[in-house]
């Protein structure tokens, strides 16, 4: 196994997401578990908004056991990249509604239309 330290950055794949935190494989005799703890700092409903299987990501040793192959990683440092959540990533735009408020008045003539001639 390499020796790993905590505080290293290790680059690792997705390979399985649990409402509990998210798998990598981190090389092939080295596996590591981000806690749902140590995804964010702030609530995280879903683990899965903050990773896909398959994914590289990078995360920070936190703790490792050499006898059994495994890291504990947190992906809370800024040296990871800042995980944003997938939801995060949909922008607001100023108009909101009002493409469809301008056009329920016209939807509600014709459907008043629609119904008076049955």
């Amino acid at each position: 196994m390499k020796n790993y330290k905590i505080g290293d950055i290790v680059k690792g794949k997705v390979t399985g997401i649990e409402d509990y935190g998210i798998f990598l494989l981190v090389d092939n005799e080295v596996t590591g578990l981000i806690h749902i703890s140590e995804i964010s700092d702030s609530f995280v409903r879903n683990v899965a908004d903050y990773a896909g299987i398959g994914e590289i990501i990078k995360a920070e040793v936190i703790e490792y056991d050499e006898i059994n192959n495994r890291l504990k990683l947190s992906i809370k440092s800024e040296n990871c990249g800042k995980k944003v959540k997938k939801s995060e990533l949909i922008r607001e735009t100023g108009s909101g509604f009002d493409a469809l408020s301008k056009q329920l008045d016209v939807w509600i003539e014709n459907k008043e239309k629609e119904m008076s001639k049955k």
